[in-house]
């Protein structure tokens, strides 16, 4: 594995040393690793108190309370959550969601579901650069309104939504607001009151934390309900039921921590890799798609016109790059995603996603592009 060069960040990020080391002393008899919920001892004490800790460090990240952060397996279920959890406890408050065609399949896949049952949903369409406007949400708007559902950054394109104007439209609207922010949290400032959102949905993975972890943050005041769907024992203030897993958990605190602490830093090493990466490539070889300045410089999609996706990563044995999001890695089928940005199938199948990270060094990126260039060219000749 040391020859590969890792530019899938937007799937998974390793898991940061001092996470993993943090995590291994939460684990094993001479460590913290004890049920919260088992309050009749100490080593359950100490377990809770580490606990509350990445509950607080999390909801620091985000400006949020700690008591609006509620523990879930990861975004996925932090979205199923949101979505059919609002459903379910706001029977009366309306049967109409809006959302977009590029969401992530978990927000997508939960919105068909909620259609089988009478929900209606919209499903608004992206502008040339993948964004959705503030006036699309507005127009799709009606009193029947239940939520809107809008993801921050697109994990495939890293375009970037306006939340901030879509929450303050909605502020005069009885309308959940619900973002999906994995792919944004840990990497952009993010304030969820400034933003102005109910519910936002993160996973633990996207930040270098650990696998299997996430959180759902759900605004306090005015309080916003959910009903739970999982249950047994009333876990997470009734939202969320089970064992918490106590060395996940503080996995996703210290992340969120340093997350915070090198976002400035880890920002600027992300755009040098990325024009490190970019300038290393003939132009004339490829075409971003959804190019704007405002995108996320840690996500790029690049289209190589008459060369298939597939026939380049063969060539490119020694890069970690993926042809869209990896909860749809396995289709054949053009990315969704960049079928609803207007491009047509030849151009879809000829797009490769390149996402950097904290770990990657300016000369892999340097020797990334230059791969990528020899191998354009290899198979243009």
């Amino acid at each position: 594995m040391s020859s590969l060069i890792y530019l899938d960040y937007a799937a998974t990020t390793p898991v940061a040393p001092e996470v993993a080391k943090l995590m291994g002393q939460h684990l094993t008899l001479d460590g913290c690793f004890a049920n919260p919920a088992s309050r009749s001892h100490l080593a359950g004490w100490q377990a809770e108190q580490a606990v509350e800790k990445a509950r607080q460090q999390v909801a620091s990240l985000l400006g949020a309370d700690v008591r609006e952060i509620v523990w879930t397996s990861g975004a996925t279920e932090a979205n199923n959550l949101a979505l059919i959890g609002a459903a379910r406890a706001n029977p009366d408050k309306g049967r109409h969601i809006i959302t977009s065609a590029l969401e992530h399949k978990a927000v997508l896949d939960t919105c068909h579901w909620l259609e089988k049952e009478g929900y209606r949903i919209t499903y608004l369409k992206p502008d040339a650069k993948g964004q959705i406007s503030v006036e699309q949400v507005a127009a799709a708007l009606t009193p029947d309104t239940l939520m809107v559902s809008l993801m921050l950054v697109n994990n495939e394109l890293g375009t970037v939504n306006p939340v901030a104007k879509i929450g303050q439209l909605l502020k005069n609207h009885s309308a959940l607001f619900h973002i999906d922010a994995a792919q944004a949290v840990g990497k952009l400032p993010i304030d969820v009151n400034q933003l102005q959102v109910d519910l936002l949905s993160l996973s633990g993975h996207k930040f270098y934390g650990p696998k299997g972890v996430g959180a759902l943050y759900v605004r306090r005041q005015p309080a916003v309900h959910l009903e739970a769907l999982i249950h047994g024992g009333g876990h997470e203030r009734g939202m969320r039921s089970g064992t918490l897993p106590t060395h996940q958990l503080v996995g996703i605190g210290l992340a969120a921590q340093m997350a915070g602490e090198q976002m400035a830093q880890d920002l600027s090493h992300i755009s040098l890799c990325r024009t490190a990466f970019l300038e290393e490539v003939n132009p004339a070889l490829f075409v971003q798609t959804a190019a704007n300045l405002s995108n996320w410089p840690g996500i790029i999609n690049l289209a190589f016109p008459a060369i298939e996706a597939e026939t380049l990563m063969m060539a490119l044995p020694n890069l970690a790059v993926s042809t869209g999001s990896a909860c749809n890695a396995a289709s054949i089928d053009p990315s969704y995603v960049l079928v609803a940005l207007g491009l047509n199938r030849a151009t879809a199948l000829s797009s490769v996603r390149f996402s950097f990270g904290r770990y990657l060094t300016l000369a892999q990126a340097t020797l990334a592009g230059q791969q990528l260039n020899q191998a354009l060219e290899g198979l243009r000749s």
